[in-house]
């Protein structure tokens, strides 16, 4: 995986500090839903660098390390996704990190299952969670990637969806966006945000999602 052999080359934490966090709701009643995709994007990245997320604090448990030589802090907020942005205001004010070293990892029903894309900057669109952390921060200027949950079925609330089990078929399209989150996350800490966008997101051709207007 990519994101290993990077962080095998690199893994001395002298360099800036980072923080990536993974949107989600607390509790094994929702450990396996959809709109828990960036708490799992969240724990494989924490396997993969060994960082421990067990560290209570900021309405949230969080982790510290390192990887392609930077010093990277993992945040999982406890707040519910409503308030996600209380826990994510609280640990940038705290460590001082500046915006564009802030990263948020969450699941996204206008993008098809299996695809991620990643944005530099931009608004909440309908996402809950993210409305709560661009109030919270008041700003929209920092980088995101989105993981693909769509499309929502017809007969489905939204709502009811994005709060529903993973399918063992979904979960390995599930799988496949997860492992690219996490060589995203990679590329962005060793190059930048503008070289992951160029080799992670799909092409127009391939990427089938519905255009929503930033709020």
């Amino acid at each position: 995986m990519l994101f290993k052999a990077q962080t095998e080359r690199g893994t001395g934490g002298s360099g800036k500090l980072y923080l990536i966090a993974g949107l989600g709701n607390p509790g094994s009643r929702y450990a396996a839903t959809f709109h828990n995709c960036g708490f799992m994007a969240l724990d494989r990245l924490a396997e993969s660098l060994g960082i421990k997320v067990n560290k209570a604090r900021f309405k949230g448990v969080y982790g510290r390390g390192s990887a392609c030589g930077q010093q990277v802090i993992l945040l999982k907020p406890e707040t519910f996704m409503n308030n996600s942005g209380q826990s994510l205001a609280a640990a940038v004010a705290y460590f001082k990190i500046p915006l564009d070293r802030v990263l948020l990892l969450y699941d996204d029903v206008d993008i098809p299952l299996g695809q991620i894309r990643i944005r530099e900057k931009g608004g909440p669109g309908t996402h809950n969670g993210m409305r709560s952390v661009v109030g919270s921060l008041s700003s929209q200027l920092f980088p995101r990637i989105r993981i693909g949950i769509g499309p929502q079925p017809a007969v489905m609330d939204i709502a009811d969806y994005v709060l529903s089990q993973v399918s063992q078929t979904q979960q390995a399209l599930l799988d496949q966006a997860l492992e690219r989150v996490s060589e995203a996350v990679a590329l962005w800490l060793e190059h930048d945000i503008q070289l992951a966008m160029n080799r992670v997101n799909p092409s127009r051709q391939q990427h089938k999602e519905v255009q929503q207007p930033d709020a």
